[in-house]
């Protein structure tokens, strides 16, 4: 890729093009950009619960709109609904707690219209790294899942 100001390139701008700066290896080789290993981690997996709330909603509109979440939302595990709140349980694959939890706190807002759910704000959210989830779990202090994948009442 070259750069460049628009116009008629000089002879020096057409000979530069973009390059990254190299860097030292551990043992003092550089290192070109092409070939350096990924500096970022491996994404990982997170257990989410969400909790939003709003103005009470008819029940059977909140149910549709959760289950086009579900739809458009394949890792979404369980909801639980009530006429004015709701929790959202699902995996989410991020590379650290903070894009995970960043994600997260988009899914409604990003999902509303299309799904077509009620205009509830995120008011709780827990993120939690898998072993933690299945630590918990054993432990008997996590969310069971108890209640079978799907959209159900509280």
């Amino acid at each position: 890729m070259k750069r460049g100001r628009p116009g008629p390139l000089t002879r020096t701008s057409s000979e530069r093009a973009l390059v990254s700066v190299d860097r030292a290896a551990p043992d003092g080789a550089v290192v070109p950009h092409q070939s350096r290993p990924q500096d970022r981690p491996a994404a990982r997996l997170w257990h989410v619960t969400l909790s939003v709330s709003g103005p009470l909603t008819p029940l059977p509109e909140l149910r549709r709109g959760l289950e086009q979440l579900a739809h458009d939302h394949p890792f979404l595990l369980t909801s639980r609904y009530a006429p004015d709140h709701a929790e959202i349980r699902y995996w989410e694959e991020a590379r650290d707690v903070h894009d995970a939890a960043a994600l997260a706190l988009r899914l409604w807002g990003e999902h509303r219209s299309s799904a077509g759910l009620p205009p509830w704000e995120t008011v709780g959210l827990e993120v939690i790294d898998r072993e933690t989830y299945h630590q918990r779990l054993a432990a008997g202090h996590a969310p069971a899942p108890t209640i079978p994948a799907g959209v159900h009442p509280f």
